[in-house]
């Protein structure tokens, strides 16, 4: 089932520790049914700054990781759905920016934010939950959501070229069944947490299972960019 908002994300300073997890296309959160029609077409998000800072770089673009707290309420009395700080001992949420990790009000009305900005947006069922409604969530149909945003963080995605680099250790724009294992390696000792002996080969052998659409071996770099903010 799907939430409003990515599944747990340690806040980390230094990003690359979290990408090798990041590399598989299994979405931090599922993303919800959309409404259909012309009522999505025509509905917009609201947007209220509530809080600038005076050097206001980088702003968030597609395809960014963003580390973000924030609450959802609902529109109709006002009542809370979602607290983050409530969630994973209070720690910000990462999550990837414009490829449906969270719902589409939410990747339009993060766009071009900074860290340190705050904002309070309307978001209408269109670009929610729409007719369906999330009862998991204690969301109604046709509920128009309002979430205050505190935005922490703008880091270049899993699926950019600094990433992609990063792992391509020959430079020559497609990354081997190698060249991955020895980065995952890299990043489990990194993060130090204890996994189960298989578990590096259960990665790998899912990232190639859902990466290497044409079954040569190797992901290129057009399979590696699924969110294709950067060019390669």
């Amino acid at each position: 089932a799907a939430g409003t908002v990515p599944r747990r994300r340690p806040p980390r300073s230094d990003m690359g520790r979290g990408l090798s997890l990041l590399l598989l296309p299994l979405a931090l959160l599922a993303a919800p049914a959309r409404a259909g029609g012309t009522t999505a077409a025509a509905a917009e998000v609201q947007i209220e700054v509530l809080h600038l800072p005076e050097a206001c770089s980088p702003k968030s673009k597609k395809g960014d990781l963003l580390n973000a707290h924030y609450d959802g309420f609902l529109a109709s009395d006002g009542s809370k759905f979602y607290c983050s700080r409530t969630q994973n001992e209070g720690h910000p949420k990462w999550f990837v920016l414009g490829v449906g990790q969270v719902i589409k009000g939410l990747d339009i009305a993060m766009m071009n934010m900074c860290p340190g900005e705050k904002r309070k947006v309307t978001i209408p069922p269109s670009l929610a939950y729409g007719q369906q409604g999330y009862a998991q969530g204690k969301i109604p149909p046709n509920a128009t959501l309002i979430f205050e945003i505190e935005l922490y963080a703008v880091n270049k995605g899993p699926r950019s070229v600094e990433a992609f680099n990063q792992i391509d250790k020959d430079g020559d724009k497609k990354l081997s069944e190698l060249e991955i294992s020895q980065y995952l390696k890299e990043e489990f000792a990194r993060d130090g947490k204890k996994r189960h002996p298989s578990a590096h080969d259960e990665i790998l052998t899912d990232i190639f299972k859902k990466n290497d659409h044409d079954g040569d071996g190797f992901i290129s770099a057009k399979e590696y960019n699924v969110y294709q903010h950067d060019e390669l």
